[in-house]
């Protein structure tokens, strides 16, 4: 026989002795073939016994793009729909009112502070009587029954309303009620972890701001709590609860930690500049803001662009505007650049007159201040004058 032959037929039989050793990969598919056997039979055993396992309900939806245009109605609609539904199971102010009584009524001494306390007894008497849409409001069992346990545990009535008070979208969320809603909200959101408990109040306030900003148009310093859930200003703020936001999300979201830091750092800024106006810092800081064609330099147009809301308020408040032609010699023979028809910064620095040059063109008070500055200084000698006869 040909060795050739040989050596082929010998390559192609498998080799079935027991003592040779198995490759890595074929344990591992040798045990993958034993878990799905295994599994299958497992599965078929209990099939008849778990038919309500054999569907997982779905529970994600992706969210709509921007350019699916319908998919975003829908999704509005269906908001606005859960709402009105969620809406008509409130309490409207005639049941609110009564909760409110029923609390007062069953109020357990003694008072903790200026807070009113009811204990547990009391407090099912008025989930009793105060009717089923009140359940919502209740305290949550565990709670309830570690309450129970201690005779000498109150809850508070000033809660308990609160929490009815959100679960009310007509009653107007006063400004206090948003600070402690968004304060208590803050532990539980994994993008602010880095916070520091210092800064607190000021985020709090930065993000309070944006709702009565918005919902608030006329400053009655009360938002209806219908406004703030169907605006996207809740879902920013939850968005912060998922822990693996993007930066660039992060960047977006007015309620992030980098956006509020960022924006009270921009505040202070310009509050800083504005108080400060001689200080060549805040001259430069101003000098930015004024000059609008990013040139480097003031020109009559920068000039007369912020002149010109100055005019506007003085006829607002029935004073004669002033020619802007006046204004702008005057400014430029205050400064006196070294090129007559540009200001730079540096001009504005030497010139000694930067504070006045900034505060005729951006605030009112301050250039009618300037302009009466004569007359000003006549009162003033005058007065002192007459005290001096005195």
């Amino acid at each position: 026989m040909d060795w050739k032959e040989v050596l082929r037929r010998r390559l192609a039989t498998p080799n079935t002795r027991p003592n040779k050793k198995k490759s890595e990969q074929e344990l591992k598919d040798e045990e993958m073939d034993l878990f799905t056997k295994y599994y299958s039979e497992w599965k078929g055993g209990r099939k008849n016994t778990n038919e309500f396992y054999k569907t997982i309900p779905r529970f994600y939806y992706r969210l709509p793009a921007e350019d699916e245009v319908l998919l975003q109605k829908l999704r509005e609609e269906s908001r606005a729909v859960f709402l009105q539904r969620k809406s008509r199971e409130l309490l409207d102010n005639e049941e609110l009112q009564n909760l409110w009584f029923l609390l007062d009524k069953h109020q357990t001494p003694p008072m903790i502070g200026e807070e009113a306390m009811i204990n547990y007894e009391n407090f099912l008497k008025v989930g009793e009587k105060a009717g089923a849409k009140c359940k919502q409001t209740k305290a949550n069992k565990k709670e309830c029954k570690a309450r129970h346990c201690d005779s000498h545990a109150h809850l508070s009535k000033i809660k308990l309303l609160g929490r009815a008070r959100w679960l009310k979208p007509v009653i107007p969320a006063l400004w206090e009620d948003l600070e402690n809603y968004i304060l208590e909200l803050i532990p539980t959101l994994p993008q602010l972890d880095g916070l520091e408990k210092s800064f607190y109040s000021f985020y709090v306030c930065t993000a309070v701001r944006k709702f009565f900003f918005f919902l608030d148009p006329l400053r009655t310093g009360k938002i209806k709590i219908q406004d703030i859930l169907a605006c996207s200003f809740l879902d920013d703020l939850l968005e912060l609860r998922d822990e693996e936001l993007s930066k660039e999300s992060q960047e977006t979201n007015w309620f992030s930690a980098p956006s509020a830091l960022r924006d009270y750092k921009t505040y202070l800024d310009f509050v800083l500049a504005l108080e400060n106006r001689k200080e060549p810092a805040a001259l430069q800081y101003i000098f930015k803001l004024l000059d609008i064609e990013n040139k480097g330099y003031l020109n009559v147009f920068s000039l007369n662009y912020f002149f010109r809301a100055i005019q506007e308020l003085m006829k607002i408040h029935g004073q004669d505007p002033v020619s802007f032609q006046d204004v702008k010699d005057e400014i430029f023979d205050m400064v006196k650049p070294k090129d007559p028809l540009k200001i730079s910064l540096q001009d504005l620095i030497n010139s000694n007159q930067g504070d006045t040059v900034t505060t005729i063109l951006i605030d009112l008070n301050g250039f009618w201040t300037y302009e009466n500055r004569e007359a000003l200084v006549a009162n003033d000698s005058e007065n002192s004058t007459d005290l001096d006869d005195t």
